[in-house]
């Protein structure tokens, strides 16, 4: 039985990776710290059914101080999905929270992969690395300038994967994921926000105008692309997991409006520091490389979350 290892795998991408890779026949070995970001009973519930699996595995521990020699025993696949998140909380003394979870961290898995031997190394990275795009869509190649700390994390994590591809051949591919959302969301998260204040009949916050548009990938799509990644020949190589339209936050109210039945009574506010104005994937790399293409519509993801978050 092949056996992987998923960090982060209490969270929102992890937990959904985790119970793909067990249905397709792995062992797997989860680890996640439980930071604070939120609230560790949500996470609980993410792996309750994960928890029932013979074939899976779970460590509570920080990837700073658990013993990386001891999990990565017999492991085969590495999918790196634990940071700490958020844009918006990354700035001040909170940013000593990303260095040690996106990229001390990281650097501390990478050092334990080079003495053996996995197959692949795939590590969750970010559109936020892009920053602010001068043009559309964007490409791997795309001039890279993030413009919060967090970005700046996740990109420091993606030089230190081809870093120790380039030079002890860990065999890396990194995801720059646009937008992730579906059952299990992150409560700070757009979406969670909105179903939630909807549910509730209570205002809505939209920071800026509405106007700045987002690729949106639903978690199956973001799963996939894990999958794809894995079992590519690729290595050493950068590929945008995006959904495959680009659309206003306004739209995403109105559209979900349309599914709840509900008014989205909207309040506006100055638009967040290290929030981008506009994202849009060309995955035309990964369909080429890995055969990715997305497959669920905005309309039915949006509708799969509302029956979540009412269940």
């Amino acid at each position: 039985m092949r056996r992987s290892l998923v960090t982060g795998v209490a969270g929102f991408i992890g937990s959904h990776l985790a119970e793909r890779l067990i249905s397709e026949g792995h062992e797997v070995v989860g680890i996640d710290c439980f930071t604070n970001y939120y609230a560790r009973s949500i996470k609980e519930k993410n792996i309750e059914r994960l928890l029932l699996k013979p074939h899976f595995i779970f460590c509570e521990h920080n990837l700073l101080e658990a013993d990386l020699d001891r999990l990565l025993q017999d492991v085969e696949y590495v999918f790196h999905q634990a940071a700490q998140a958020g844009v918006r909380s990354s700035w001040g003394a909170q940013f000593e929270e990303y260095t040690s979870h996106n990229i001390l961290a990281t650097q501390r898995l990478l050092e334990a992969c080079r003495g053996i031997r996995i197959k692949k190394f795939v590590y969750a990275s970010s559109s936020s690395v892009y920053g602010d795009a001068e043009e559309l869509p964007l490409r791997e190649q795309s001039l890279l300038k993030p413009i919060s700390p967090y970005g700046v994390t996740k990109l420091a994590g993606e030089h230190l994967c081809y870093a120790y591809w380039k030079n002890f051949t860990v065999p890396i591919i990194s995801l720059r994921y646009f937008t992730v959302y579906g059952p299990r969301q992150r409560p700070d998260m757009a979406f969670h926000r909105f179903f939630t204040s909807v549910r509730g009949n209570e205002t809505i916050k939209v920071y800026g105008s509405g106007e700045q548009t987002r690729d949106f990938t639903f978690i199956s799509d973001a799963v996939e692309g894990n999958i794809l990644a894995m079992k590519s020949e690729v290595v050493g190589e950068v590929f945008n997991i995006g959904g495959g339209s680009r659309v206003s936050v306004n739209e995403v109210l109105e559209t979900i409006q349309n599914i709840t039945g509900k008014t989205a009574r909207r309040v506006y506010q100055n638009a967040e520091k290290g929030d981008v104005k506009h994202t849009l994937a060309d995955t035309g790399k990964a369909r080429k490389y890995l055969s990715y293409t997305p497959k669920v519509r905005l309309e039915t993801g949006l509708a799969e979350q509302w029956k979540w978050c009412t269940s």
